[in-house]
């Protein structure tokens, strides 16, 4: 048996050599072994009793593992539009000069490889880079001077300084979560004292919106769950934070793990679940043994496991389960598929999660955010909760504030704040544009920062970039297009064609070759991604060339040749040889340009 077999045998055996593993079962090889070689893979696909191709194909989706030899340093600089407006380029330019090894590629002696990577949830302490999976925040040239030194000195990523990875709150504004006051196990007595169907009832009178993005009613999501035919329902928190400029999950995750799992355990009591599943992005890999300390000082005091708080029948506990690098595992059914080992591919609806869900069980999915306001419901009452924000939107937004302004960081407001007043707050004067929700939101122009942040006027996921008059809109839309064309999944013709033409276009404009007609390709290429794509990722990749196309022309314009059309074919040319070979120079042998052989 060689090292590759052992290793296999001993992970998949951890594993209890349940499909549904596979993906963990894979994250776990590839950081025994450093890759996952060939013939590991074929291991687990006999261990697994999986189809050799779904093993090599479930590899091959995530970004954060690799079917081939990598540094033993891996180095991912986060290509975000914050990064780089910081200065990621230069900085990864740099390293890679210190090193002597080429953007993307390996050095030959396979000490270290260095590379791009999606947001990395770090906008508020950028620029930050992935060093063995492990984020590196606020780099600069001595820092990445003193990085390319490490790495040359072979000293283990562990023994780095610790400042190097030291990761901040960066809460800027408190408002009912942020600056409440925590007990643990307080929001789910209370929500035991009401009984289920009372508890179900408070939460339907608070009418909390899920806060990933979708705002869908998530009493009515847990009601639908609970009413399910299946005894065997599931939890699963969605920690996939992958919205470029989004990163209030990050601090819950890290201050407010508590309110998070007892949200889920709330959720458990309302629907009869008995499994929760928390699905923590790649990239807060650093975050897995806090969260797991915490789930263990849980049990130990009886708030998961059998019979919770003396409650007979009242059986739940939380396992965790890390993502490898996909953005559109954010998606509340690709993350499903992907908790079940399999390629995040979003799933046709109906049927839905709350009915046919994770291993086709009921399954609630609820966001981070979502799940801690549950907590909030649970003490002060629907009532209570309802009577801050909208009528729409109740309770109060965390918000992810980064780009040009003097105070990245977080901010909880509630529901109904005007941008005005978050670009006052975060000391962004002479803001220009605003992203609100991410690479897939609303782009804002200044006249409009009069708009409220509310699933009624302005709804957002959490990510709010802040872009001054010195930025390009239109290079802010071309790197998220870019993101887009990367992120796709591939399974619908629509999105993995069209995002990769809307990135080409893009590109052309970039360097200066692009025509009026291209912009009436994209506006046509936006239309079809809206309507033909398989899922929300490719409705929503050209809403920042859209909305800049519209709000901001001008910065389109400047890069085409001519705003009229001119034929790149000139064919009156092309008629002179045959002019020339039958002698012919007259009217009647030129193409006059109108479309017509002179007369």
């Amino acid at each position: 048996m060689d090292d590759a077999e052992r290793i296999a045998l001993q992970i998949v055996d951890r594993h209890r050599r349940e499909p549904s593993q596979l993906l963990q079962i894979l994250i776990e090889t590839q950081e025994a072994l450093g890759h996952l070689s060939p013939r590991s893979l074929t291991h687990i696909a006999a261990l697994l009793d999986l189809p050799r191709a779904r093993v090599e194909g479930v590899a091959g989706f995530y970004s954060f593992l690799y079917d081939h030899p990598v540094g033993r340093y891996r180095i991912l600089f986060s290509d975000n539009i914050t990064d780089r407006m910081l200065g990621s380029q230069d900085l990864l330019a740099g390293l890679c000069a210190s090193l002597c090894v080429a953007p993307g590629a390996m050095s030959p002696d396979g000490l270290v490889s260095v590379d791009t990577t999606s947001c990395t949830g770090m906008c508020d302490q950028g620029p930050a880079a992935l060093v063995n999976g492990i984020a590196v925040t606020r780099l600069d040239r001595p820092r990445v001077a003193e990085i390319a030194e490490l790495v040359r000195q072979q000293v283990p990523v562990p023994e780095w300084p610790s400042e190097y990875f030291r990761v901040d709150d960066n809460i800027r504004r408190r408002d009912a979560l942020l600056g409440g006051r925590f007990l643990p196990g307080e929001a789910l007595t209370a929500a035991m004292r009401r009984g289920r169907d009372g508890w179900l009832q408070e939460m339907r009178i608070s009418n909390l919106r899920g806060r990933g993005g979708a705002g869908f009613t998530t009493a009515v999501k847990w009601m639908s769950c609970r009413d399910a035919q299946g005894a065997d329902k599931v939890v699963v928190c969605n920690a996939d934070e992958g919205e470029p400029g989004t990163f209030k999950d990050r601090v819950l995750l890290t201050s407010y793990a508590d309110q998070v799992f007892e949200g889920m355990t709330l959720a458990a009591w309302a629907t009869g679940a008995r499994q929760g599943l928390m699905y923590l992005r790649g990239e807060y890999r650093y975050l897995l043994r806090h969260l797991k300390d915490v789930l263990a000082v849980r049990r130990a005091a009886g708030l998961l496991g059998g019979t919770i708080l003396g409650e007979p029948g009242f059986d739940f506990d939380i396992e965790i389960h890390l993502g490898a690098g996909a953005y559109v595992c954010g998606e509340e059914t690709a993350l499903l598929e992907s908790l079940e080992g399999k390629r995040g591919t979003p799933r046709i609806r109906p049927p839905f999660p709350a009915t046919r869900g994770y291993l086709g069980r009921p399954t609630v999915v609820n966001n981070v955010e979502t799940l801690a306001k549950a907590t909030l419901i649970a003490l002060q009452g629907g009532q209570a909760f309802a009577a801050t924000g909208t009528a729409q939107s109740t309770g109060t937004k965390l918000l992810s504030v980064s780009g040009d302004c003097a105070a990245a960081g977080v901010y909880e407001y509630p529901f109904g704040v005007t941008v005005a007043q978050v670009l006052e707050d975060c000391g962004a004067p002479d803001a220009e544009m605003v992203q609100v929700g991410g690479a897939s939101g609303v782009t804002l122009a200044s006249y409009e920062f009069h708009r409220r942040i509310a699933f009624e006027d302005v709804p957002s996921a959490g990510a709010f970039m802040v872009f001054n008059s010195r930025r390009d809109p239109f290079e802010v839309a071309r790197n998220f297009v870019h993101f887009f064309a990367h992120e796709s999944c591939g399974f619908c013709t629509p999105c993995r064609v069209g995002t990769s033409l809307l990135k080409g276009y893009m590109d052309k404009l970039a360097s200066g070759q692009g025509a009026k007609m291209d912009l009436a390709d994209i506006e046509w290429i936006d239309r079809l991604l809206k309507n033909a794509s398989h899922c929300g990722l490719g409705s929503s990749a050209p809403n920042a060339v859209i909305d800049t196309l519209v709000k901001f022309r001008p910065a389109y314009e400047r890069r085409l040749q001519s705003l009229e059309f001119q034929p790149a074919f000139d064919l009156d040319a092309s008629l002179a040889t045959a002019r020339r070979l039958t002698g012919r120079d007259d009217a009647n042998a030129h193409f006059d340009g109108s479309g017509e052989v002179g007369r």
